[in-house]
């Protein structure tokens, strides 16, 4: 019976010890010991292509031109986007563009306004 503490994002009991770090194979989240939030929630922090971070509710530019998937379409440069949504995930910015509808994006491809 191991005596590691079970992961704080999933509650898996199957946490295992790499370096100082403890990993949970079930979500792949990885964590310090000991420095866990008291919600139990990582605070990750979301910067844009100036090194900006990044809040829900921001507005940004798009810095250059990017092909919108299944589609012919393409987001130009300078578009602004109002209202994101900070999201985990490749694509961490989730918005509402006009003429496009929903889409994903990512912080690396924006600036704040």
């Amino acid at each position: 019976m191991s005596n590691l503490p079970n992961c704080p994002k999933c509650n898996s009991e199957y946490t295992y010890e790499d370096g100082n770090l403890l990993v949970c194979p079930e979500c792949a989240h990885e964590w310090t010991p000991g420095l866990e939030n008291e919600n139990n929630e990582e605070q990750k922090v979301v910067k844009d292509s100036n090194g900006n971070v990044l809040n829900d509710g921001d507005a940004v530019t798009v810095i250059k031109d990017l092909k919108v998937k299944g589609s012919s379409s393409v987001l130009k440069q300078g578009t602004k986007v109002k209202s994101i949504r900070l999201v985990d995930g490749d694509h961490n910015i989730d918005c509402k563009i006009d003429g496009f509808g929903a889409m994903k994006l990512k912080s690396e491809f924006v600036k704040k306004i």
